[in-house]
């Protein structure tokens, strides 16, 4: 199968190569590469490559920066999925697309299903909720990918930024109020791959499975990765006086995943723990 990953250099991007590529003949176009805010570009690079399947990594993903950059966000994160599914459209092509636990706002105190009523919070959240309406409205044969609290080998995360902060700091205040799945973007890239070969459509809820606080999460970073004498405190989320506010709890059901596929994700812990001891799970 032909498949396009956009934003291939990315933290997700950068996994779905490693493991699409084993399997497919997969080629990849990075920002810089080409503009995904141009209806033209999108269908130059699709055009061009002649997939079966594009698979869009790319975003703009600073959820802070989203408040004061609003355009610049929805011109990525809405308007240029609209270009890629009206390029797959007249291709002839399948879209795959990422979006996030923020179309949600947190009040449900449950799991969150992919019927759930969106009512985004914050600027990022309302622009991937435009990109999930523009695809869904716009191409039939898509699968829409929404995942929570990503972390990778690539780019910038929380996992990396509380083990940069635990060498430079004895002690890290971490929010307790908001509850949510951390998620190792190899697992999301395996997972990925199961719904292309199924030839699945429709939303999906993947995560790695069970439940944390941001808190507990960097209490386990620094267990697995054997940091000692560093001491984390819990804050709310009212302390970092941030621009854009988060859900408190957005925690996402994988049930219908796991209906679809036979599949069950890992428990968070345990793709935390690979990851950090360098073990890979790429599955041929």
């Amino acid at each position: 199968m032909r498949i396009l990953v956009m934003g291939h250099k990315g933290m997700l991007g950068s996994d779905l190569m490693d493991v699409l590529e084993r399997s497919h003949e997969v080629g990849g176009v990075d920002m810089g590469e080409f503009d995904i805010t141009s209806a033209a570009d999108c269908l130059r690079v699709i055009g061009e490559f002649s997939p079966a399947v594009v698979v869009n990594a790319a975003a703009y993903t600073d959820v802070d920066g989203c408040e004061t950059n609003r355009d610049a966000c929805f011109a990525v994160n809405a308007e240029g999925i609209l270009n890629v599914a009206v390029a797959c459209r007249d291709r002839g092509a399948k879209v795959v697309h990422y979006s996030t636990d923020y179309v949600f706002d947190g009040t449900k105190g449950e799991p969150y299903l992919e019927e759930d009523p969106c009512r985004p919070i914050n600027t990022y959240g309302a622009s991937k909720r435009k990109g999930e309406e523009h695809l869904i409205e716009t191409l039939e044969n898509h699968v829409l990918i929404r995942t929570a609290w990503l972390y990778g080998r690539q780019g910038k995360n929380f996992v990396k930024a509380i083990l940069a902060k635990a060498r430079e700091e004895g002690v890290l205040r971490v929010v307790d109020d908001q509850v949510g799945s951390p998620t190792c973007s190899l697992d999301l890239a395996q997972a990925t791959k199961i719904l292309i070969e199924m030839d699945c459509r429709g939303t999906y809820h993947v995560t790695n499975r069970g439940v944390c606080s941001w808190y507990q999460f960097a209490q386990r970073i620094l267990e697995y990765a054997q940091v000692s004498g560093v001491t984390v405190e819990p804050i709310k989320s009212g302390d970092l006086n941030r621009k854009a506010a988060r859900p408190a709890y957005s925690v996402l059901s994988n049930r219908k995943f796991m209906g679809a596929t036979k599949k069950t994700m890992r428990p968070w812990q345990v793709a935390l723990n690979d990851y950090l001891t360098g073990q890979s799970h790429i599955h041929r």
